[in-house]
């Protein structure tokens, strides 16, 4: 597995394109996303697959194939009428192989599932949900099911973590490789448990690495500057939406000489003279 790396969404996209262009189709990409979120989770029930208009949703649509082929009749539910190349050819699969699909324009939309998967956004998600997203993302998270979120909660800035509205996850599956938005800000409020898997995508740049979050009191141990990430913001004048937490830490850690670990309740960056760690507590 590579979850031992932690990337932008930046190095993830261009890994990703990366990738494909040496060989392995986007439409391969994606059926290994939606196998590693099937094997990730254990599904059971009734299965409700909430899909937008990007990958995310084709990742989605992917799933929904799967989980056909494995004996389930999953529902797809759409936000948008737009697909995405190899979306298209996904959601098309999968209703040929006997997946239904319904409307979210009725009231509790989820009520009746044992699980509702999130492939609404994605990790290229950046800005305001709109008023439509919104009010599915509020129904998903209203519903009594195990919520399972693609790749990352829907609403959540993958670089940055700020998520002013998202789904709260039961289970986040994410692809490739974990993005750093996982760790900061609003994300850790959002996913209960965070796991990661490989579809075979090749790292373009090493950036950050994990850090087993049992291990943070070694870093908080002797010559080392300790605070929250509030006090991070305050003290050096960087807001929620500014990014660049990491390389801000890695600057302090260089001339200081010290370890800088920088924390939320459930997570950390820390910045130890030569590396960047993340880690978090919700990590499985």
């Amino acid at each position: 597995m590579n979850i031992e790396h932690v990337v932008s969404v930046e190095n993830m996209r261009q890994s990703d394109a990366k990738t494909i262009e040496n060989g392995i189709t986007s439409a391969e990409l994606m059926h290994r996303a939606a196998m590693g979120i099937f094997n990730a989770a254990k599904f059971t029930g009734k299965v409700a697959v909430v899909c937008g208009s990007g990958n995310n949703g084709g990742d989605g649509y992917a799933l929904a194939c799967i989980l056909c082929e494995n004996g389930f009749t999953p529902t797809i539910f759409r936000t948008s009428g737009r697909f995405s190349k190899d979306g298209l050819f996904y959601y098309k699969t999968a209703l040929s192989m006997g997946a239904v699909e319904e409307s979210l324009n009725v009231p509790n939309p989820f009520t009746g599932y044992d699980i509702v998967v999130d492939c609404i956004l994605g990790t290229g998600f950046s800005g305001e949900v709109s008023e439509d997203i919104k009010r599915v993302i509020d129904e998903i998270n209203a519903c009594q099911s195990f919520i399972i979120s693609a790749d990352i909660n829907s609403g959540i800035n993958g670089d940055t973590g700020v998520a002013p509205v998202a789904v709260n996850s039961d289970l986040t599956v994410s692809i490739g490789y974990l993005k750093t938005g996982m760790f900061l800000n609003d994300a850790p409020y959002y996913i209960d448990k965070l796991r990661n898997v490989d579809i075979g995508i090749s790292l373009l740049h090493e950036e950050y690495k994990l850090a087993d979050y049992e291990m943070l009191h070694m870093f908080e141990g002797y010559n080392s500057v300790s605070m929250t990430i509030e006090e991070f913001y305050d003290r050096f004048g960087f807001t929620p939406q500014d990014g660049g937490i990491a390389e801000k830490a890695a600057q302090l850690s260089a001339e200081q000489g010290k370890t800088i670990v920088i924390k939320t309740a459930h997570s950390a960056v820390i910045a130890d003279i030569k590396y960047v760690y993340f880690c978090a507590d919700y990590i499985i």
